[in-house]
């Protein structure tokens, strides 16, 4: 992404977590980044364009800080907590610390939904790498570790949809790791 468009999504972001994405306005976002409205239409066509550059633009980096946390923890707990924590925990506290949390979830629609759904591959990939080490148990079950990492991630993203609090999301993601642990011997 260029710079210029990341400083347009920077801009975007601030504004969906201030005022939700159905209230913020294309004219909103080129003002909050101190471009022309030109300027904007220019780098992206439409409101939609902006969201997906952003759920892109927010994957890649919980992709990166994901990466580098595996990079040093150590054993399966340490690197399905590294996973949870930067795609179900997070998110649930910038969505959760915004007045306008159900207006963010209701302005996604079915564009950004194809982003969402990519990131999902991403994130479901990366707990595939983590799950490798562990495939001959997971297999003894009769499943892959693609098929059991899909089912770790959507069971975090199904807690992080589910949960009343923060502490109550800690403690579905507690149960899940200890169903990793157990499923893959890693305990």
């Amino acid at each position: 992404m260029e710079n210029r468009d990341e400083l347009i999504v920077e801009a975007a972001i601030r504004l969906f977590i201030r005022y939700g994405v159905k209230r913020t306005g294309m004219g909103d976002i080129a003002s909050e980044a101190g471009i022309s409205r030109q300027t904007l239409y220019n780098a992206f066509s439409n409101k939609d364009a902006v969201l997906q550059a952003t759920i892109r633009l927010l994957t890649d980096r919980r992709v990166e800080r994901i990466e580098t946390g595996l990079a040093t923890a150590e054993g399966l707990g340490e690197r399905l907590d590294v996973v949870f924590r930067h795609v179900v925990v997070e998110p649930f506290e910038l969505l959760h610390a915004s007045p306008n949390a159900e207006d963010i979830v209701a302005g996604f629609n079915a564009t950004s939904r194809k982003e969402l759904d990519a990131a999902a591959e991403r994130y479901a990939a990366i707990l595939s790498d983590v799950l490798a080490p562990y495939s001959k148990a997971i297999e003894r079950d009769g499943q892959t570790v693609e098929r059991f990492a899909e089912f770790v991630h959507r069971s975090a993203v199904a807690a992080k949809h589910g949960a009343r609090d923060r502490e109550h999301l800690l403690a579905l993601l507690a149960s899940l790791r200890i169903a990793a642990l157990k499923v893959t011997g890693a305990t």
